[in-house]
């Protein structure tokens, strides 16, 4: 069993007694049965719908020769010379309506992949810079670490949906226990923010790092992405986004939305550190 395959499986085990808990915490017994079900149907959903979910959840938009045909004459080509190089099938892209520049990989496995970019990006950077950013989501996909990114934040989500559940309905479902059940939700409403940390952090910051090499690798040169993250630095806190921190771990850098929660979300290490290793490539 790879790595991934075994935070995959630890990952959707965590989810499993996530909802175990949950629901017995404020339903008792039927809510016991309520949270197995609700583990066993995430479960599937997060194995194969993660990465809809992440793209539906920011209204990305197909780019195909046929939807945003624009778009594509000019990051088509650019992915599918990149995907020939790496050996690659040739992902699903998406085109996200946000100023914000920015961009992630998502699926869970090569020949179900995605990479989706705002429409912020398209307008902010050279071809040469474009490119070195879609190598580096690549460098996910080549990597196989996507499938993991999407579940995390699948389970991040469900961590914040059944706090809240937690806290609404712990009190009220427990006739015998009305107090102790409120407590437990109000403890669970402190603890997930938490946990979903927890969550974020178990995806090892190394995964940037190895991505932005497969992007100097693949270019040709480390300079083009180097560009790119300068201007992702500069000008995702110049227009800030309205990003879940459930899903700021799968950006190529971290949104900037001027909420101090997000950085409690933070897995990626500085874009200066980035940018040192990179220049430092021959």
């Amino acid at each position: 069993m790879t790595t991934n395959t075994l935070k995959t499986v630890l990952l959707l085990g965590l989810l499993s007694g996530l909802f175990l808990l949950g629901g017995e915490a404020f339903g008792g017994e039927q809510g016991l049965y309520i949270g197995l079900a609700l583990a066993a149907l995430m479960n599937f959903g997060s194995y194969f719908f993660s990465d809809k979910i992440a793209l539906a959840m920011y209204r990305a938009q197909p780019v195909t020769e046929t939807e945003n045909p624009e778009v594509y004459r000019r990051v088509g080509p650019i992915v599918e010379n990149l995907a020939r190089r790496m050996e690659l099938p040739m992902p699903k892209l998406y085109m996200i309506p946000d100023e914000s520049p920015n961009a992630f990989a998502t699926g869970r496995n090569p020949k179900h992949s995605s990479v989706a970019f705002t429409f912020g990006i398209l307008r902010l950077m050279s071809d040469n810079e474009l490119e070195g950013v879609i190598a580096h989501e690549l460098g996910h996909v080549l990597h196989r670490d996507i499938l993991i990114s999407s579940i995390a934040a699948t389970l991040a989500g469900a961590i914040t949906m059944v706090a809240r559940m937690a806290f609404w309905f712990g009190g009220a479902q427990r006739d015998d226990d009305n107090r102790g059940g409120a407590m437990g939700g109000i403890v669970m409403l402190i603890v997930a923010p938490i946990a979903a940390m927890l969550i974020q952090m178990a995806i090892s910051r190394s995964r940037e790092f190895d991505a932005d090499a497969a992007s100097a690798k693949y270019v040709g040169s480390p300079y083009p992405l180097i560009g790119g993250l300068q201007k992702l630095e500069t000008w995702s806190k110049r227009i800030p986004m309205d990003a879940s921190p459930a899903t700021a771990h799968m950006f190529i850098i971290k949104p900037f939305t001027g909420q101090t929660f997000m950085r409690l979300f933070s897995t990626h290490p500085s874009t200066e550190d980035r940018i040192a290793r990179l220049q430092a490539i021959r």
